[in-house]
């Protein structure tokens, strides 16, 4: 099991106003995304649990690319992997910011 944190600086807050948001199912070959809007604007953070070994660079590239494309302000991801491919990674959290943009709780 590895265990990764990435925090990273934003251009900007996620928009909506719901709190929390999960995505996918802990399984073989997907993840399980659980977001929280508890940090300043200007801040993410990404904790990740993984059993996939070795694949610290390519996550790093992932939320890498991830941040800048949807600059998730005042968002705290917890990833909980089953061994997902980076395009699913990619999904997963893009329908996360996409379900807490949403308004409501």
């Amino acid at each position: 099991m590895e265990d990764f944190s990435f925090q990273h600086n934003v251009r900007a807050r996620a928009g909506g106003t719901r709190q929390t948001a999960i995505v996918g199912v802990v399984a073989s070959g997907n993840l399980e995304v659980l977001v929280e809007r508890v940090l300043p604007d200007a801040e993410c953070a990404l904790d990740i649990k993984t059993a996939a070994l070795g694949f610290g660079e390519v996550w790093r590239a992932v939320i890498g690319d991830f941040v800048e494309r949807y600059s998730p302000g005042g968002l705290r991801f917890s990833i909980n992997d089953g061994g997902a491919r980076p395009d699913t990674v990619s999904l997963r959290l893009a329908q996360a910011v996409r379900l807490i943009a949403e308004n409501g709780q």
